[in-house]
C-alpha cells in the first residue's frame, strides 16, 4: 500500500480548511503567486510579441517557484521524518484543495435565495463569479452559483488532486501557480491577450484530463447527466469548464450558461442542458449535494489508488 497522501490531504481540507485566523495573519499560499505575477506585470508593455515572450517568462517564474518550493519542502520532510514524511506532505498539500472553502462560499447563495433575500444572494454570488451581478434575478443568481460550483470542482479540487497523485507536492503547487496565473492574466481583453496567452494555454493543458474525469465523477454523483455532458461540453468557450458544467446541468435537469453580462456588455453563450432555466435556491442546495457526493468519490478514488499501489 502506498502512503495515502492525497486521502489525508482531502480529509484535512474538508475538516480544517484554511482557518480564517491563519488567513488574516499570513494570507493564503496562492497569494505568493499573485504577488509574483503582479510584480511581473510591469513587463506587460510594448509589442504583442514582446508581451507574449515576457508572459511566458512570467509563467515559468511563477510555476517554477511553486514547483521548486514544494520540491524542497517535500525533500526536507522526507529527510527529517523518514517513513512519516507523507503526513507532513499531506498537510502542505491540503491548502491547495478547496472542498471546505467552495462549499462555504456557495452555501450563502442558497441560504439567501431560500429566504427571498435577493440583494444578499447577489452579494454572496458576486464573491465567486466575475460576471455582472447587480441586476441578476433569482434564476440568474442560482445559475451563477451552480456554474461556479461545477467549474471550481475541477479547478479547486479534482485537478490539484490529480497533479498531487501524479507528481507529488511539486505537481500540485505547480498546477496552483498556473491556475492562479490564468485567473489573473489569462484573459482575452486587449490588456492581457498577449501577456496572458501562455498562462491561459498552460491552464487549458493542465486541466484537460482532470476536467473530463471530474465531469464523469459529477455524472456518477448525480446518477445521470452523461448524455448532456457528452453533447454539450464542447459548446462552452473553455475547452475544459464545459465538462463539469454540462455534467451538473444534466445531473440537476437544468439549463446552465446562456447569455451573461460582463462589464456591462451581454455575451450570448449557448445553453448547456435541456431542463429548466428558472433555477432557484433549492437547486443550489441540490447542486451542493451533488458536489459533496463528488468529493466523496474523490476520497474513494484517492484511497483506492493508495491501497492498490
Amino acid at each position: 500500500m502506498a502512503d495515502p497522501v492525497a486521502l489525508l490531504a482531502l480529509a484535512i481540507d474538508a475538516t480544517v480548511g484554511w482557518p480564517p485566523k491563519l488567513y488574516a495573519r499570513i494570507g493564503h499560499p496562492v497569494g505568493a503567486f499573485a504577488r509574483i505575477i503582479g510584480w511581473c506585470e510591469r513587463w506587460n508593455a510594448g509589442s504583442d510579441l514582446k508581451r507574449r515572450i515576457l508572459g511566458i517568462v512570467t509563467l515559468v517564474l511563477v510555476a517554477g517557484f511553486g514547483a521548486s518550493t514544494a520540491w524542497f519542502a517535500q525533500t526536507a520532510l522526507t529527510a527529517w521524518l523518514g517513513p512519516w514524511a507523507w503526513v507532513g506532505i499531506a498537510i502542505l498539500a491540503a491548502p491547495g484543495l478547496a472542498q471546505r472553502s467552495l462549499e462555504a462560499h456557495v452555501r450563502p447563495v442558497a441560504a439567501a435565495l431560500l429566504v427571498g433575500d435577493i440583494a444578499g444572494a447577489r452579494r454572496a454570488v458576486s464573491m465567486i463569479v466575475g460576471r455582472d451581478t447587480a441586476t441578476l434575478n433569482e434564476a440568474g443568481i442560482a445559475r451563477a452559483g451552480i456554474e461556479s460550483l461545477a467549474e471550481s470542482f475541477c479547478d479547486g479540487i479534482a485537478a490539484p488532486l490529480f497533479w498531487l497523485m501524479l507528481l507529488g507536492l511539486p505537481g500540485l503547487w505547480a498546477y496552483k501557480a498556473i491556475n492562479t496565473a490564468d485567473s489573473l492574466i489569462g484573459h482575452r481583453e486587449p490588456r492581457w491577450r498577449a501577456f496572458g496567452w501562455a498562462s491561459a494555454r498552460a491552464d487549458d493543458i493542465a486541466n484537460w484530463v482532470p476536467a473530463r474525469i471530474a465531469g464523469v465523477i459529477v455524472c456518477i454523483a448525480g446518477a445521470k447527466g452523461f448524455g448532456i455532458m457528452w453533447r454539450d461540453a464542447r459548446k462552452h468557450a473553455s475547452p475544459n469548464a464545459g465538462w463539469t458544467e454540462a455534467a451538473m446541468a444534466g445531473a440537476l435537469d437544468l439549463r446552465l450558461a446562456g447569455p451573461v453580462a460582463y462589464d456591462g456588455m451581454t455575451h450570448i453563450k449557448p445553453w448547456l442542458g435541456d431542463g429548466r432555466a428558472a433555477a432557484n435556491g433549492h437547486d443550489v442546495m441540490r447542486a451542493l449535494a451533488v458536489f459533496r457526493r463528488s468529493c466523496l468519490l474523490l476520497w474513494i478514488i484517492a484511497g483506492g489508488i493508495a491501497w492498490a499501489l
